[in-house]
Order: C-alpha cells, then sequence, then structure tokens
C-alpha cells in the first residue's frame, strides 16, 4: 500500500488537477485510501472514519461547488443511500424468513450511507447523481466478472459479501480526478 501512494503521490505531481493543489489532492486520495483498504479487510467504514471525511466532504465541496450544491449533494447521496439501505434490510430480513433462518445479515452498511452523504458533499449536486450511478456501474461490472471467474473455478458462494465502499470511492476518484466537471 505505502508503494501505490508514492506511485500516486508522483503522479498527483506530474498530472496536477486544476480542481485541487497538491496537497489538497494528496490528502482526499490518502482519505479514500484509507476507506477502501478498512472496507476491504473489515467490511465497515467507522464513524471516526465518516467525520472526518464530511469535513472533507464541507471543505472540498464548498470550494469546488459552492454551500447551496455542496449541501444538496451531501443529503441526496446521503438520502439515496439510506433508501438503498433500508431496502437491503427488508430484502434480507424477507430472504432469512423465506429460509427459515432466525438471523441475517445487512446487505449494506451503514458507513456505506455515510460514505454516500461524503461523496454527495465532494461531488455536489447534480453531480453526486453521477457519482453514484457509476459506483452502481462499477459494481455491478466487476461483481459480474467475479461470479463468473467464480463459477468457471466451481468456487461459488451465494453468501459472499462485497464490500460497497470501494465501489463509491472508485466512481468519486474518477469524476474528481479524472473528468472536467462533477456539477
Amino acid at each position: 500500500m505505502e508503494a501505490v501512494f508514492v506511485i500516486v503521490s508522483i503522479w498527483l505531481w506530474t498530472n496536477p488537477v486544476t480542481r485541487f493543489t497538491y496537497i489538497g489532492g494528496l490528502v482526499l486520495l490518502v482519505y479514500f485510501g484509507v476507506v477502501t483498504v478498512i472496507d476491504i479487510e473489515h467490511r465497515l467504514i467507522l464513524h471516526p472514519v465518516s467525520i472526518v471525511g464530511a469535513v472533507l466532504g464541507l471543505l472540498y465541496g464548498i470550494q469546488l461547488h459552492g454551500a447551496w450544491s455542496t449541501f444538496l449533494g451531501g443529503l441526496a447521496g446521503y438520502g439515496s443511500m439510506l433508501v438503498l439501505y433500508l431496502f437491503g434490510i427488508l430484502f434480507s430480513a424477507y430472504q432469512a424468513r423465506r429460509r427459515g433462518e432466525s438471523q441475517f445479515e445487512d446487505a449494506l452498511g451503514f458507513g456505506d450511507v455515510n460514505l454516500g452523504g461524503i461523496l454527495g458533499l465532494l461531488l455536489g449536486w447534480p453531480g453526486v447523481v453521477a457519482g453514484l450511478l457509476l459506483a452502481v456501474i462499477i459494481a455491478g461490472a466487476i461483481s459480474l466478472a467475479y461470479l463468473i471467474w467464480t463459477l468457471i473455478r466451481k468456487r461459488y458462494d451465494s453468501g459472499l459479501a462485497i464490500p460497497y465502499g470501494p465501489f463509491l470511492v472508485a466512481s468519486a476518484v474518477w469524476l474528481l480526478y479524472f473528468t472536467g466537471k462533477t456539477s
């Protein structure tokens, strides 16, 4: 991971992003790296990490889009992910009940809801719509490829959980660092 951040730092230095200073862009990428690593390793996005992300999202979002677009984006990102989170609870409870199980695992964690709000702050309104849709497309494509790979290897596991935070992060990184505009 350290080598990746050295490479990213060099890339950011040699390919400056017009939205951020070198340090500003690096701080945001380090934050995204922390979220991704923790979510992959532990399937959690911790509340203290979310608080730091909200502060960064507010600071960067207001600088990039102004206060109104930033707050609307944060609300839309949080609200959209909250709806998906609640739907996931209902769906998981239904599936567990159908199988005769007493307990179920959440389909989407609440840290992902917080991360959706953070990305909304960063991308602003209506950029958050593109961010969430892109995350769904990336997650779907990678999940489909993984599904095919496990079926070919005959190691399919219907109970496998894939963390969603890295897909949200990938979407935000793409929109913030590789495109011209997010809102």
